[in-house]
């Protein structure tokens, strides 16, 4: 049966140089997260990203290994993330790696909904652990 963790979490977006000679107008940054709630721990990741000339719509993937505490089981598990904006309006689905779990998190599996609203960012995991 699955089960929903809730929380908060704060990220830092840091902008990674460009190869030399790439021209291909898509960028790189690091990710830092840090989740409070029902899951307490950090994420470190990297997003490619792109913006077309329209205004508003772009697209970007995304990995990032969380390590901590979910619901009092340690571990670490990867989110593979994809998401595109169509003049505005957003697309996102962010799903846990399939049998990229570890320590009391093997065999997790599951979705995670990002809510941001007034700047802040939140989260809801809906998530299986055998």
């Amino acid at each position: 049966m699955a089960e929903n963790a809730r929380g908060t979490f704060e990220v830092k977006v840091t902008p990674v140089a460009a190869d030399a000679g790439d021209e291909t107008g898509i960028g790189r940054l690091a990710l830092d997260k840090k989740f409070v709630g029902d899951l307490e721990g950090t994420s470190r990741g990297q997003m490619l990203g792109f913006r077309s000339a329209v205004e508003g719509s772009a697209g970007y993937v995304a990995m990032e290994k969380v390590s901590g505490t979910l619901r009092g089981r340690s571990g670490t598990f990867l989110l593979q993330h994809l998401g595109t904006m169509t003049r505005g309006a957003p697309e996102m689905s962010v799903s846990v790696v399939p049998d990229s779990g570890t320590g009391e998190l093997v065999g997790i599996s599951g979705k995670l909904n990002i809510i941001i609203a007034d700047g802040k960012h939140a989260y809801d995991l809906e998530y299986s652990i055998p």
